[in-house]
């Protein structure tokens, strides 16, 4: 009697209810607690999975852009940030899908992987699988004739004094400085647009519609493929020097031990050497000279170039006159002068000019500090200036008008960014 009248009682009492109901539930409370965190473990896996495509993709497009081969660049970058087993991978320059099907600019990064789920496997013996794609492009935002190479935290451009600097293009540099691009004084500038890998900050000084691009990617040596200056086999004893009142002769290419002219010459089309390893090798332009030249490329260098305190400086004087033109074609062309890149790092040259100056061609001085002193009436309608560091003043104009049939001419400002 006292066992049925216990039972009736249970069978009354509603807190058995509960008991009864959450033995029931558990089972599918336990489930979903293991189908979410079967989940999340494949989100997780994915997100992982689509940071290794994003990184190689990246990795294929910065290749391009330093013209080393794609491929290879992903896979060592798959290697290095490999979290998971992939299955399948593949590589695609230029892609054959997507927004940029057959951009050869852009690559393509197709990752296959596997990922266990420990509760679900129980129901289903397949193996879910991930599938992650990216593709990362060279985009072009941008023209510049002016270049920094500068990579340190020291100011790569600078803006200064009280002038006026019109430089019809885009200024760019490399260094990762706070202010990476420098506007001081009273100086009014306009160029655009103006980019650094650091930062760009504010300034009065820039014309309207300037744009700053502060934190881009580096921008790659335009004139890096040129050939190192070689003058071993050369016989560079003679040397130009011309005094005021010499009568105007017109002098050939070759290797000079250096070029002294304060007087008037002409220069024949050509290359002309200067080798700095004997006394006095420099080129250099007095206050009186009248320089004047079409297809000329003037390269500093020396017969000793590992010594870099040798390599040939320039050194042009406020008065002087140049008339200089750049070849439109070969290994040289649209450069106008070219300083041995084995030369010392913070070099000084100065870049003088006034209103009987006219210069079309690049001036390329990868290890130097350069400054350009422009003269309202400068005729600059094509030139570009590359040197580690930049520094203009003065009232310059640079129209930047380049003729369409040589290779002077400004550079492409190249950005990697994913695309999809």
């Amino acid at each position: 009697m006292r066992a049925l009248s216990w039972l009736g009682n249970l069978k009354r009492n509603e807190r058995g209810n509960v008991l009864v109901v959450g033995a029931a539930a558990l089972p599918l409370l336990l489930g979903a607690v293991a189908i979410g965190v079967d989940t999340v473990n494949l989100t997780l896996a994915r997100r992982q999975l689509q940071r290794t495509a994003d990184s190689g993709a990246l990795a294929g497009a910065y290749a391009i852009v330093q013209n080393q081969p794609v491929t290879a660049a992903v896979k060592r970058d798959l290697a290095l940030n490999k979290d998971h087993v992939v299955q399948t991978t593949t590589i695609e320059n230029a892609p054959k899908a997507g927004s940029h099907l057959n951009d050869p600019l852009a690559v393509r990064v197709v990752l296959k992987a596997t990922r266990k789920t420990p509760f679900m496997s129980f129901f289903n013996d397949r193996t879910p699988v991930i599938l992650v794609e990216a593709t990362a492009a060279v985009a072009i935002n941008g023209r510049f004739c002016m270049v920094s190479l500068e990579e340190g935290n020291a100011t790569g451009v600078t803006f200064t004094g009280s002038s006026v600097v019109d430089l019809g293009c885009g200024v760019a540099t490399n260094s990762r400085a706070t202010a990476a691009v420098s506007c001081g004084g009273s100086t009014t500038v306009i160029a655009s647009p103006v980019a650094a890998v650091g930062g760009v900050p504010a300034c009065s000084g820039y014309a309207s519609g300037t744009r700053l691009m502060p934190f881009t990617g580096k921008q790659k040596d335009p004139f890096a493929g040129l050939p190192l200056p070689d003058i071993s086999g050369m016989n560079c004893s003679a040397q130009i020097k011309v005094q005021p009142n010499d009568p105007v002769t017109t002098k050939q290419p070759g290797c000079y031990r250096d070029m002294d002219i304060k007087g008037a010459v002409n220069l024949a089309p050509g290359t002309y050497y200067i080798d700095g390893s004997q006394t006095g090798g420099a080129f250099s332009a007095g206050s009186q000279a009248v320089i004047k030249g079409t297809g000329v490329t003037i390269i500093l260098t020396s017969k000793t170039p590992t010594v870099s305190s040798t390599i040939a400086g320039l050194s042009i004087n406020g008065g002087a006159q140049l008339n200089l033109t750049a070849p439109k074609d070969g290994t040289y062309g649209g450069v106008l002068m070219y300083q041995d890149p084995r030369a010392a790092i913070g070099n000084t040259i100065q870049i003088n000019g006034n209103s009987a100056t006219s210069y079309e061609g690049a001036f390329y001085f990868p290890k130097a500090y350069m400054t350009f002193n422009g003269t309202t009436g400068m005729k600059t309608e094509c030139l570009q200036l590359v040197g580690r560091r930049l520094t203009f003043s003065g009232n310059s104009h640079v129209a930047n008008t380049c003729p369409a049939d040589g290779k002077a001419g400004d550079f492409a400002a190249t950005f990697v960014r994913l695309v999809a």
